[in-house]
């Protein structure tokens, strides 16, 4: 077999794979499960430990705005864009054992807070110089205006929540 068509296998089987291992379900659902196992040291204790997970997410930079063209300026509208960031807060699950304060039928206590999205962007800026296009009532030379400089604000924007529950054996 010539050098040339190995190369071009390998080629061809790298690119599989690497789409094959794109389409992770991980990636897709955004967020990362992890657990924290406590069984070992449940079954060494002889008693009901609380069992932990959490998610953690997994941020994805977006595209930004590219800059753009307004009528009157000389540098573009936003001269810096704002970049976005999509991903989440992080999720936690608890359930723990309740020594019957509550009274009888409530033995357990569970507390999670799913992971939520979560979308950013950050500050940005916009300016201008202190001249204004051509002026042709002035030999085709510019005026003077006042410069301009604007910070973009950052955006935070999600929506959190959590449950409580209690009861038997949860």
């Amino acid at each position: 077999m010539k050098s040339t068509t190995r190369g071009t296998i390998a080629a061809v089987i790298t690119a599989v794979a690497a789409a094959a291992g794109a389409a992770t379900p991980a990636a897709a659902l955004g967020t990362v499960p992890v657990p924290v196992p406590l069984e070992g040291a449940e079954s060494a204790l002889g008693m009901e430990l609380p069992h932990l997970g959490g998610e953690v997410p997994v941020p994805m930079p977006g595209t930004p705005e590219g800059p753009r063209y307004v009528e009157g300026r000389l540098i573009p509208e936003r001269a810096l864009p704002q970049l976005p960031v999509h991903g989440g807060l992080p999720g936690l699950g608890l359930r723990a054992p309740l020594p019957h304060v509550l009274g009888d039928g409530f033995d357990h206590v569970g507390v999670s807070t799913p992971a939520s999205d979560l979308r950013t962007l950050a500050p940005g800026l916009a300016l201008d110089v202190p001249l204004t296009p051509p002026n042709p009532d002035n030999f085709g030379l510019p005026d003077l205006k006042a410069p301009q400089v604007g910070v973009l604000a950052p955006v935070l924007q999600t929506v959190p929540g959590a449950d409580l529950v209690t009861g038997a054996g949860l």
